[in-house]
């Protein structure tokens, strides 16, 4: 793929290179998995808390759950955010399920029979990458957790069934650019949020045309950016 752009990136990385990633495990007592997760200057502290019990509509079906809680934290952007309470914003609500359905996606619910999962996503900076960060960053708490009830014996069997990770793609002038900051997503004309798991399957796929539209060579072209991007996060995270 030829480079005919002149847009340099701001932090000078390669099309293809991921922002530098710090994880650090564990982060809080309280919880059973806890990371801090920071993608560039994009910091979150991911979660997982254990309850007994499932939702009414699993009562009696030997199945447990997870469910995911999202926020950004009022000093995690200029100008401040306002705090969310009961009523949650679309995007708030949105980013959550996303991120529920995506680390659903890892888990065998039989063997968490009667167990509900929580995954708290909180932003304490935010630079883009938001909600592509809370299922890395989840994830690796999720398993973390999944450890822990194990070494417990309070499960027969590890839940995990592959690991999952996401990562943002982005076209600027018909190139695709992998992990997106801020700026670069303001700048973008086609936004794209890509979550794989370990066998290389694609668990979702969220494709914007922002200011242009795109071909299908030019999905395929942010896929396979996404595709080595979400490699080197899980071979960091699993």
């Amino acid at each position: 793929m030829s480079n005919s752009s002149n847009f340099q990136r701001p932090d000078g990385r390669a099309w293809d290179q991921l922002r530098p990633v710090h994880l650090q495990q564990p982060f809080t007592k309280a919880p059973a998995g806890s990371v801090l997760a920071k993608f560039g200057d994009t910091q979150l502290i991911c979660t997982v808390s254990i309850d007994e019990g499932v939702p009414k509509f699993l009562m009696g079906s030997n199945q447990g759950w997870l469910t995911a809680e999202y926020r950004m934290l009022p000093a995690s952007t200029i100008p401040r955010q306002q705090r969310e309470f009961a009523k949650l914003s679309g995007r708030t609500q949105e980013i959550q399920r996303l991120i529920g359905r995506s680390l659903r996606a890892a888990l065998d619910m039989t063997a968490i029979a009667n167990y509900t999962f929580t995954v708290d996503i909180d932003v304490l900076q935010a630079d883009g990458g938001t909600r592509t960060g809370g299922i890395t960053g989840g994830f690796i708490a999720l398993k973390a957790a999944c450890d822990r009830l194990l070494a417990e014996g309070k499960i027969e069997r590890s839940p995990i069934r592959k690991a999952v990770a996401a990562v943002s793609v982005g076209l600027i002038d018909g190139k695709p650019i992998l992990d997106l900051n801020y700026q670069e997503d303001l700048a973008v004309s086609v936004d794209m949020n890509v979550v794989m798991d370990s066998t290389g399957k694609l668990v979702e796929v969220q494709g914007t045309g922002e200011s242009d539209t795109f071909s299908r060579s030019q999905l395929d072209q942010m896929l396979d950016v996404a595709d080595k991007g979400i490699k080197e996060l899980l071979a960091l995270s699993y």
